[in-house]
């Protein structure tokens, strides 16, 4: 099976979260073809289950940012994609499978907040997040997961728990220092679950995600202005976006 890779934040981690070109990186995805989307990436625990060095495959976030272009639509062109199920059942089914099998510890459910950053957490948001019941917190995963509905490609996400956020005062605050040094000590089991993840995603698999433009386009087809039909015309299998 074909695999692309990228570094969201790019070589030497020159990117800061808000800065990334979300929708080049989601649409380069489709432009080659992929139908699946499988990240990893560093977050804090919101709850006592969640210790550092362990994982969890959320399946609902909350969205916390607010200078992001988290959509392929506008422009004279409005979609309305469903979102109350944010990830693929499928894949994240296939990153507990590959987690268990990599001997890394992962929780499959639970909330993400997505927080704008780059900065880390007050103490007083950590502890709204924590009550609101959500359960990790990272910057990076929810503007990619409604761009990868919206290009109807399967997303679902392996959350590496590093630190405890602020909430919790028996513990240092965060710190690089710290957040490095633990994702570094489960680099290896992080690599060989989405090893072990990619050979599980299967092609005939059964899920939403890569029907969710079927009826979320409510602009009239002949109203659509040009130059967003030719912005979003074609994917790279040929098949029409604004049909």
């Amino acid at each position: 099976m074909p695999v692309a890779f990228l570094s969201r934040h790019g070589r030497g981690h020159r990117i800061a979260p808000a800065e990334i070109n979300y929708r080049a990186n989601v649409w380069g995805f489709k432009a080659l073809g992929c139908d699946a989307l499988l990240s990893a990436s560093a977050v804090g625990s919101l709850q006592e289950r969640h210790a550092p060095r362990n994982a969890v495959i959320p399946d609902q976030f909350i969205d916390r940012t607010r200078r992001r272009a988290d959509t392929f639509f506008g422009d004279g062109l409005v979609a309305h994609v469903s979102f109350a199920e944010p990830v693929c059942p499928a894949l994240a089914l296939a990153l507990d499978e590959a987690a268990a099998s990599a001997g890394l510890a992962a929780r499959r459910g639970g909330t993400y907040v997505c927080m704008e950053g780059p900065q880390f957490s007050t103490r007083a948001e950590s502890r709204l997040y924590r009550s609101w019941g959500a359960d990790v917190i990272g910057m990076t995963n929810l503007t990619e997961a409604k761009l990868a509905r919206e290009a109807e490609i399967c997303y679902a996400t392996l959350a590496i728990v590093t630190d405890w956020d602020a909430w919790r005062e028996s513990e240092a605050a965060v710190s690089v220092e710290a957040v490095i040094a633990i994702l570094a000590e489960n680099a290896a089991a992080a690599r060989r679950t989405m090893r072990e993840a990619v050979a599980r995603v299967l092609p005939d698999r059964d899920c939403f995600c890569r029907k969710a433009l079927e009826h979320a386009i409510l602009t009239d087809r002949a109203a659509i202005p040009a130059e967003t039909r030719r912005r979003l015309d074609e994917d790279a299998s040929g098949r029409r976006h604004a049909r």
